[in-house]
């Protein structure tokens, strides 16, 4: 197996470079970030990349329906349509109403529901927030546990949680189980509004975490990388 087999790609050289040369097989992934930060496009160009290098991948979503999916990833210049009528694409979305369903049952609902699905490479939930929020950190550390058990089996789990979902003792456990940590932020630069990425961490990657870099979202391209020297100017 090359090194291009062991490693999904974001279907984006600037973004596979800024995380360290894509996501290898067996990674457990947190992306946090606050609201607007562009968790979900950034998950949505994850999506992207698997399904174009020829994975089969599943999507949980508390964040859109199917055809709002659909409609963004295209507004993005990102068209999956055919991969999610090809069967290559699983798209669950995932309506919870919050004082119906005890926390310790989602999430062994959400986890078994994974585990089923054996012929998927990746896994991503976006988001995890609504979950987490009801939970205590035995429940959630435990849902950790067995995603990092299918990782272990090879394939690619990739959470989205916003900012402050998990207390600081919740997140360092949450932290220790996952491969690659990434923190999202919005900052003001001046005149502008900056998104920038951090890689806090990321296990098996070729470059150094604690990289910052900065992007925008453009409609019909999707996620550009820009150099945080020109966006501060």
């Amino acid at each position: 197996m090359g090194t291009h087999d062991q490693i999904i790609s974001t279907g984006s050289e600037e973004i596979d470079r800024c995380i360290g040369g894509g996501i290898p097989y067996g990674t457990l992934m947190l992306v946090e970030g606050g609201e607007a930060s562009g968790k979900s496009t950034l998950v949505q160009q994850f999506l992207w990349g698997g399904l174009t290098s020829g994975e089969d991948m599943a999507l949980y979503t508390t964040e859109n329906t199917v055809q709002s999916l659909l409609r963004q990833m295209d507004s993005l210049g990102l068209d999956i349509t055919d991969y999610f009528l090809l069967n290559h694409l699983r798209i669950h979305p995932i309506s919870v109403s919050m004082d119906s369903v005890n926390p310790d049952v989602l999430f062994e609902m959400l986890s078994d529901h994974m585990n089923a699905q054996k012929n998927f490479r990746a896994t991503i939930i976006d988001s995890l927030t609504t979950f987490v929020s009801r939970a205590g950190g035995d429940q959630i550390q435990d849902f950790f546990n067995r995603c990092k058990s299918l990782c272990d089996d090879g394939q690619v789990v990739i959470c989205t949680v916003h900012d402050g979902a998990f207390d600081n003792d919740i997140l360092t456990r949450v932290r220790s189980v996952c491969d690659a940590y990434l923190r999202l932020q919005v900052r003001n630069e001046g005149s502008r509004l900056l998104k920038t990425i951090e890689v806090a961490k990321i296990r098996g990657a070729d470059s150094n975490t604690g990289n910052i870099s900065a992007f925008e979202i453009e409609p019909g391209l999707g996620i550009r990388m820009i150099p945080i020297s020109t966006a501060r100017a």
